[in-house]
């Protein structure tokens, strides 16, 4: 992960997210990276391996198959955690159609992460710290009732673990967490199964 710091002396007048978020808007971004703000700076996020990218494709097949009308899935879609003041582009992002299609053509502003049905990160060797610790509280705080973490550095072994009911500290009362290999099911308002045995990459049985 590489950041890329915002020049000091814009945090002291109280605008410092106005700041970011015009700063942000404007990246000219290379093809593949993406953008988000953390911790009152911008970073920059590397293209993903291609495993990465096979294991997105997955989750998104299946979530398909569950998906209520009216919501869609979307990759590379930026949200804004607000009771933080933080930018992430998750891999995946289930939202309310209705407010993609209402968004400002004129601009390129986050969503509201509290609209969020379900949240996907799948960590890279890089950033696993990040979405294991800050990116859980975030969603949490956030309200995003589903996070699913699918952790293929986890020191058990790759996982996949899907965290529901957010608390307003930044956690979630219940996890569930399965082994590559194991089915993992998300619930109402999706109700479908996760083969994580389809994920490319992972080790055999």
């Amino acid at each position: 992960m590489t950041a890329a710091f915002v020049e000091n002396g814009q945090a002291s007048d109280g605008r410092a997210w106005d700041y970011l978020l015009q700063t942000w808007r404007e990246l000219d971004v290379p093809e593949g990276w993406r953008a988000e703000i953390d911790e009152g700076q911008i970073v920059l996020v590397p293209p993903p391996h291609a495993h990465h990218n096979g294991i997105a494709e997955v989750v998104q097949s299946r979530l398909y198959r569950g998906l209520p009308e009216g919501l869609g899935i979307y990759q590379t879609l930026g949200v804004h955690i607000a009771p933080l003041g933080k930018l992430y582009v998750p891999d995946l992002v289930v939202m309310p159609r209705v407010l993609i299609s209402d968004a400002d053509p004129e601009t390129s502003d986050p969503m509201d992460a509290s609209e969020a049905l379900l949240v996907v990160e799948i960590t890279s060797r890089g950033n696993a710290r990040e979405d294991r610790t800050k990116k859980y509280r975030a969603y949490a705080r956030a309200g995003v009732p589903m996070y699913l973490l699918i952790d293929r550095f986890d020191t058990r072994g790759p996982m996949a673990t899907l965290f529901t009911e957010p608390n307003e500290d930044g956690t979630y009362k219940h996890t569930d967490a399965v082994p590559f290999g194991k089915p993992l099911t998300v619930p109402s308002p999706f109700d479908v199964q996760l083969l994580t045995e389809e994920f490319p990459g992972r080790p055999p049985a």
